[in-house]
């Protein structure tokens, strides 16, 4: 996005005939025949499906090179086989609380004015959750409000309480755009922080920053986080510490895309203000915000945007495509366990020491 753009978001997506994607051009074998013959090895829903495939779209981009060997039966199998694995994820990671009682909310709001403290601490009261915001007000440097920012993150990161980090406003793939915080100086302060609580409980503790949520909703926040989780692994091996899990991961806008906001009275990215809308304004309110909502009633409430449903006989029966600008799909990743990792290898024909990214996209 052009810096300082009068437009926060703007998401378009990549798509293929029937095949929801992300990012760039999948393989030209994962078209819309493939993914139906995966999609009939699962026993789960058109919606359901529709949720996951993204993520197993952009798993097939990443590792293009190991299916290309494939014939088309192994492929399909080997897709399959992911698509389930990452289903399993979703299960077990559903519950994760991400606001609720006695977590810890950490805010930072671009200098718009049209964002306030409210779209954070609202929703943080709501919910029995402390929220601490930081915005620049005024004439105080943008500097000034970065380094708040980074302390609290080392802080977080540093103490036991359940935390999670909240960033609205304009984003890069290596920068929080609105304080010109490179993704290192997160990366860093957040290393700071587990390498201190790591240091208090055992000289050769692992680092873990599993308590930890960030939630970005800017331009580019699916590859800033995976830039996010790199820079925490590179950063952790650098100072001899091994990772025991990273933080849970969610990107208000798909990869390389930048996102949309409506601009008036209130300036509230859309997917944030879907968040809101889902679990502020409808009631009743459930006892947290788990990581299933975000799966299931935001990703399904994202889905609207650009895209009109097809009726027939009175029911949806699929989606078509009238504004590819609006299109903002989220994307939600996880901490992989070592076996986790070692299970993804296997998968994938990985040998045994392969690196992995321990983020993984779930959908």
């Amino acid at each position: 996005m052009p810096p300082r753009a009068p437009c926060l978001l703007a998401l378009c997506l990549l798509l293929l005939p029937a095949v929801r994607t992300r990012g760039d051009q999948p393989p030209s074998w994962f078209d819309a025949d493939t993914s139906a013959l995966v999609r009939a090895r699962l026993d789960i829903s058109d919606r359901h499906y529709r949720q996951i495939e993204p993520a197993l779209a952009h798993l097939a981009t990443v590792h293009a090179e190991r299916f290309a060997a494939l014939d088309a039966t192994a492929r399909t199998d080997k897709l399959a086989a992911l698509a389930a694995f990452i289903d399993r994820l979703r299960d077990a990671h559903a519950d994760d609380v991400v606001i609720g009682t006695g977590r810890r909310i950490i805010g930072l709001l671009d200098p718009d004015p049209g964002l306030t403290p409210k779209e954070v601490t609202a929703l943080a009261d709501a919910y029995g959750a402390s929220a601490t915001v930081l915005k620049r007000t005024g004439s105080e440097p943008l500097a000034a409000v970065a380094d708040s920012f980074l302390a609290a993150l080392e802080a977080a990161a540093a103490a036991p309480l359940p935390t999670t980090i909240i960033v609205l406003g304009h984003g890069l793939p290596d920068e929080i755009q609105s304080y010109s915080i490179p993704v290192e100086r997160v990366a860093a302060a957040l290393v700071a922080g587990a390498t201190k609580r790591a240091a208090a409980a055992a000289p050769s503790s692992p680092l873990d920053l599993g308590h930890v949520v960030i939630i970005c909703d800017d331009c580019y926040s699916a590859d800033f986080l995976t830039n996010l989780g790199a820079a925490l692994e590179r950063l952790a091996t650098a100072a001899g510490r091994s990772v025991a899990a990273l933080p849970t991961c969610i990107a208000g806008t798909s990869y390389g895309r930048v996102g949309r906001a409506d601009v008036a009275a209130a300036f509230v990215p859309h997917f944030w203000k879907d968040v809101i809308e889902l679990y502020y304004v409808r009631r009743p309110w459930p006892d947290a915000v788990t990581l299933a909502g975000f799966f299931d009633a935001v990703d399904n409430m994202m889905y609207g945007y650009g895209r009109a449903p097809i009726v027939e006989e009175g029911r949806v029966v699929g989606y078509r495509l009238v504004d590819p600008d609006a299109v903002q799909d989220p994307v939600v990743f996880v901490s992989l366990s070592i076996d986790e990792l070692a299970e993804l290898r296997r998968l994938l024909d990985l040998p045994a020491d392969a690196a992995l990214a321990r983020l993984l996209d779930i959908g």
